[in-house]
């Protein structure tokens, strides 16, 4: 990394955590005192948090996604740009949405929570998803945050009912010569019906296309998208998949999720509902999404198990860690943040764990499990899509590292877990935020805490 890119990693973490007061060392260590005071960006207090935030890696501008706001920020958080995005009358009973056709549900002032923040440099602008009208998004000219366009007639320009603002992640997969994809991960919130909580869409270059947003491939049989099936809420009523991180690497587009299911504690005959932490695998150029591959993940640290994801950020190992893991410095390394135990997520224990995992093991053993399916072994073992078990197929075929799927043996479930190496415990502050990167064969990680604190 240049200096300058890593300062604007720096800004970006003291920004994320604005209540930051001091800085301690992964260490037992008394905390640091800063020499100077942090810069800090308050922005409009009655408006209420930041939400998204996102860094321009070429002139190192920030970009805050806020209730009814977007902030253009300078690198020393100045405010150089402010676009309003409510509120408005809305009623999220209201679907499709008053500003389509006439809603009779009861209008009120509703704010508009940013829900999702992405630069697409490609085309020079930001594309800012809220929580009005059921999720529509605007795209915004990252100059001056003049709107190019604001897609809202169809149901593919609703990408999510949910107001919670963690509740969405996308992923830009970006072409030389064709409109980019813009893969898109979202809690549903009971409404299966109405929005895929996963799907790939379209970029176009004109912001005001007709096609924005519109799913990658669409018949009457196969979409680029999956749905959560209306079984499923008959077993867990309030089922829904959490999507904490998202990334892509090489061939593939990753989503870290948390997800409830039901499971019998040892020496019970009666279930509970956990939670389980699961990477979430595709094909970039799948456009039935029959690459679809999920496996649990994890960490373990004398004898304590730490389920619970709170934050993931992908870097690079660097020579020094990736000699220790036996693994190249270019190869992808995900830092993870877990807390303590699976019991309900807005529980989340104080307890919590940095845990690292090497992304090619983590696609070795999806390999390994796909390549067991296809020899006609188990079960798809995807208990919250299938409802019911259902026999892998054999086939004669081979498959290697990007192997992406066929009609069969799709979507594939992983049922052992993929366990993370600890690197750092935490026992009374919980840590909620990581971000790492490179710096002369280091590997640096910074993580944030429910307090407050900066941890390096």
């Amino acid at each position: 990394l240049t200096m300058s890119l890593a300062m604007w990693k720096w800004t970006w973490l003291v920004s994320h955590l604005l209540l930051s007061t001091t800085v301690s060392p992964l260490s037992r260590q008394q905390p640091l005192r800063p020499k100077r005071p942090f810069i800090t960006f308050t922005g409009d207090q009655a408006e209420g948090n930041f939400n998204h935030l996102v860094v321009d890696e070429r002139t190192g501008h920030i970009y805050l996604g806020a209730v009814n706001r977007i902030y253009k920020l300078s690198s020393d958080l100045k405010v150089l740009v402010t676009h309003q995005t409510g509120p408005d009358e809305d009623n999220p009973k209201c679907y499709p949405p008053r500003i389509v056709q006439t809603c009779n549900e009861p209008l009120t002032p509703t704010n508009n929570i940013n829900k999702m923040l992405l630069i697409d440099y490609k085309e020079n602008r930001l594309i800012a998803c809220g929580s009005l009208y059921q999720g529509i998004c605007k795209l915004l000219r990252l100059d001056d945050l003049f709107k190019l366009g604001e897609p809202f007639h169809k149901k593919e320009h609703y990408l999510s009912g949910v107001n919670e603002s963690g509740s969405v992640f996308g992923v830009i997969v970006s072409y030389s010569n064709m409109d980019d994809k813009l893969f898109i991960a979202t809690a549903v919130d009971g409404k299966p019906e109405y929005f895929p909580t996963i799907s790939s869409r379209k970029l176009t270059k004109n912001s005001e296309a007709d096609g924005m947003f519109a799913y990658v491939f669409h018949d009457e049989f196969v979409a680029s998208m999956i749905k959560i099936p209306s079984d499923t809420f008959t077993i867990i009523p309030d089922f829904d998949i959490y999507y904490i991180y998202g990334f892509s690497s090489g061939n593939f587009v990753y989503f870290l999720t948390l997800q409830p299911e039901m499971i019998s504690p040892p020496g019970s005959t009666t279930k509970e509902q956990v939670y389980t932490s699961k990477l979430v695998r595709l094909c970039k150029e799948d456009t039935a999404f029959n690459s679809y591959v999920e496996v649990p993940i994890g960490c373990e640290k004398n004898g304590v198990e730490y389920r619970l994801l709170q934050a993931a950020y992908l870097s690079k190992a660097g020579a020094i860690l990736a000699r220790s893991l036996g693994v190249g410095p270019e190869d992808d390394i995900l830092f993870t943040v877990f807390s303590k135990g699976q019991k309900r997520k807005m529980k989340s224990l104080d307890e919590s764990a940095l845990c690292i995992f090497v992304l090619k093991k983590i696609n070795d053993r999806i390999k390994d499990r796909l390549q067991s399916c296809y020899r006609g072994e188990g079960t798809l073992d995807l208990a919250w899509l299938k409802v019911k078990d259902i026999p892998c197929s054999s086939a004669l075929l081979t498959i290697d590292d990007n192997f992406c799927g066929l009609d069969m043996n799709a979507p594939l479930g992983v049922s052992s877990m993929v366990r993370g190496l600890p690197i750092f415990t935490e026992d009374g502050d919980r840590m909620t935020s990581v971000i790492a990167y490179v710096y002369k064969n280091h590997s640096l990680a910074f993580v944030g805490t429910k307090s407050g604190k900066l941890k390096k």
